[in-house]
């Protein structure tokens, strides 16, 4: 639940393009949460601890595709919002979700650490197909919780009336994260 670029993500999905295109998102983002966690219940914390290298390019990696989500942002700021009955891709918001989880290497350390510190030494398959979708399921409800409460009305016209100034400093943050990465 901290601030991050997936809510950042999420937050701009459901007020810019609604409901639907918010939880796809939020779906997205779980399944990244999901991925990183099968990743670390594979050991993917002793993978790191190997190979400094490999934590250094999923740093730089995700920094820069987070850089250029905030200026993509940015740049589209003051540029109006598909008409109401324009098509969207929905399938496009589930893959930026994605894309944004799992650029986020923050997101593949706190899981390795936290998996290696807390779970036991061995635990069984069982054990493990129920933390990852555990983590499935708590990261892609509480990111549909916000896509669902900033796609409602009144926060929507909210961001539709003061589109550019969030934008800007949405992608700024975005840009700002990908820089400290």
């Amino acid at each position: 639940a901290s601030p991050g670029p997936s809510v950042v993500m999420v937050a701009r999905t459901a007020g810019s393009q609604g409901r639907r295109h918010g939880v796809l998102a939020a779906l997205g983002i779980g399944v990244g949460g999901g991925v990183f966690a099968v990743l670390s219940l594979a050991g993917l914390h002793g993978v790191l601890s190997l190979a400094p290298a490999l934590y250094l390019a999923l740093k730089l990696g995700g920094g820069a595709y987070l850089v250029y989500l905030g200026w993509r942002i940015w740049l589209g700021a003051r540029s109006p919002l598909p008409m109401a009955g324009e098509p969207a891709a929905p399938g496009r918001a589930f893959v930026t979700g994605l894309a944004t989880q799992l650029s986020n290497p923050k997101t593949a350390i706190v899981y390795a650490s936290v998996f290696a510190a807390l779970l036991p030494a061995d635990p069984g398959l069982r054990f493990k197909a129920a933390t990852a979708l555990s983590v499935l399921a708590v990261e892609t409800g509480w990111y549909a919780l916000t896509a669902w409460a900033l796609s409602a009305q009144a926060p929507r016209q909210a961001y539709l009336r003061s589109k550019t100034w969030i934008d800007r400093a949405a992608g700024g943050v975005m840009m700002a994260l990908g820089a400290k990465l």
